[in-house]
């Protein structure tokens, strides 16, 4: 005896990951967008060569930056975002960037001026939210 339209949900739960991860990277690249053009409105300008280090990738961080640290799921560890500010790589076309954590954190001849951990706790709240909406709108729409 089989239960009528057994098939049409399995397929739709088989669907169910690709959807979410889809959604999931939409929502995690918009919200990276936000808080790096954030970072980048507050940050000191002398150069400009920190502001223009500021940035997000998927996976590691260029070498020398500091970063906000990353999210990764336990079946999908392959959704790793990463915002980082300040740079020694210069095979990315930054200008040294070195001393971003200095100007975050602030020295004993220089006062702090954070632009990399506000921006993040300011947003935070907004991009994870908009994860899990579109997460949701994902699985929703789905038949």
């Amino acid at each position: 005896m089989s239960v009528e339209g057994l098939d049409r949900l399995e397929a739709r739960f088989n669907r169910i990951p690709k959807a979410v991860v889809d959604a999931n990277v939409r929502a995690m690249e918009k919200g990276a967008e936000e808080i790096v053009a954030m970072m980048r409105r507050i940050v000191p300008v002398r150069s400009g060569a920190l502001r223009k280090s500021i940035g997000w990738t998927w996976g590691e961080a260029p070498r020398g930056s500091i970063t906000i640290g990353s999210v990764r799921g336990r079946k999908y560890g392959t959704l790793r975002i990463t915002i980082y500010a300040g740079t020694r790589d210069k095979k990315l076309g930054n200008m040294d960037a070195f001393y971003a954590r200095f100007v975050e954190f602030g020295t004993k001849h220089a006062a702090a001026h954070p632009f990399f951990y506000p921006s993040y706790r300011a947003l935070r709240k907004r991009v994870k939210n908009r994860i899990l909406r579109e997460s949701r709108k994902a699985i929703k729409g789905l038949k």
